[in-house]
């Protein structure tokens, strides 16, 4: 195993389908500009409620990723 260095962000996904999909917009957005994506771990998940019902997700993640070798 070789020794990486990793760094990371926090990035809060939104879904008005589901907090699943809410992650997986961050991440598929986030894959366009930050390269060498290895692992995210969920920090906070949040809903908005409207009429009673769950009407939107909003969950913050932090993702990291290896740096690239100089």
């Amino acid at each position: 195993m070789s020794n990486h260095i990793y760094k990371h962000i926090e990035l809060t996904g939104t879904s008005p389908i589901s907090y699943d999909q809410a992650i997986k917009n961050a991440v598929e957005r986030a894959a366009k500009t930050v390269h060498n994506m290895r692992w995210f771990e969920v920090i906070d998940t949040r809903g908005h409620i409207e009429e009673g019902k769950v009407s939107h997700w909003q969950v913050s993640i932090k993702v990291g990723f290896t740096l690239d070798e100089a």
